[in-house]
């Protein structure tokens, strides 16, 4: 079928329009619906980070729910995230410092990524690994990410091809199928230790990303679902039922995301997004044309 065509509308004049392939695999990992390219390859970004904390989840086994969702999460800085950011840098014995993302307004900890970079230093604290260039693909950490997500998407780690994500450290290229597959083994707990990572996820949709990005919009209007954006226009959700989806805009856009979900799971107060001018006022709407 045709991609998803999303229509960003203002005084009834259609401004742009954002093209999204998706897919939707059953319970059984089957394509129920396809939409555009599910053999589509891309960066996974962001949306890898549930799968990049089940190697934190496994190297403690008192973590609060809050630190697993900052690990998996792609934060707004709001004082709630980066106060869990500095429980997991507390727990390693690291400090800001020694996160290697970068910083934002003055401070690594206001960096989005900087709770899974928090996550990696525990492990690496965990595993008696080095705290230096834990970012970096030759660095034990990194290898043992590679090897998970490769087990969660049922692809041979040498067969993903890799790039250096936006805060420093290793992303991921699959396919949307293969990205909704991981996602599916995710909410069936199919992967060691998923359950923690999803039911953290579940707890607190907000600290995951915020209020407005699809992730948590979509957490919050499906019980029982888990989801995350990537940079450059991707989306991957897990269901309850353990169907999945994993959706990616060609524009890298991520803003027709939410309306594209909203059309795949028949969910109508998703499906038209409200524009507002600075003053709050509604002054458009992104919808999904076909």
């Amino acid at each position: 079928m045709d991609v998803i065509t999303v229509a960003v509308v203002r005084g009834g004049l259609v401004e742009s329009r954002h093209r999204v392939h998706a897919v939707r695999l059953d319970a059984g990992g089957q394509v129920a619906e396809e939409r555009g390219d599910r053999g589509l390859v891309t960066f996974m970004r962001s949306a890898a980070k549930p799968i990049q904390a089940l190697l934190l989840v496994r190297s403690y086994d008192d973590l609060a729910d809050e630190d697993v969702a900052i690990a998996a999460a792609s934060h707004h800085a709001r004082a709630e995230q980066v106060a869990a950011v500095r429980e997991l840098l507390t727990r390693a014995g690291a400090t800001e410092e020694d996160l290697e993302c970068g910083a934002v307004d003055g401070s690594r900890l206001n960096h989005n990524c900087s709770g899974k970079h928090a996550g990696f230093l525990c492990v690496c604290a965990a595993q008696g690994w080095p705290f230096q260039d834990y970012r970096l693909p030759e660095h034990p950490l990194q290898q043992a990410l590679l090897q998970e997500m490769a087990a969660a998407a049922d692809v041979a780690a040498e067969e993903i091809p890799t790039g250096v994500d936006g805060c420093g450290v290793v992303t991921f290229g699959l396919s949307l199928e293969n990205m909704a597959a991981s996602f599916g083994r995710l909410a069936r707990s199919e992967l060691e230790s998923a359950e923690w990572v999803t039911a953290a996820m579940k707890a607190h949709p907000a600290l995951v990303e915020g209020p407005g990005s699809a992730a948590t919009e979509i957490m919050q209007a499906v019980p029982g679902s888990v989801a995350k954006g990537g940079a450059e226009g991707v989306l991957c959700i897990g269901l309850e039922d353990g169907s999945a989806l994993a959706l990616k805009a060609e524009d890298g856009s991520s803003r027709g995301l939410l309306p594209a979900a909203g059309a795949l799971l028949d969910l109508v107060d998703l499906r038209v997004g409200t524009i507002r001018s600075s003053r709050g006022e509604a002054v458009g709407e992104i919808l999904v044309e076909s």
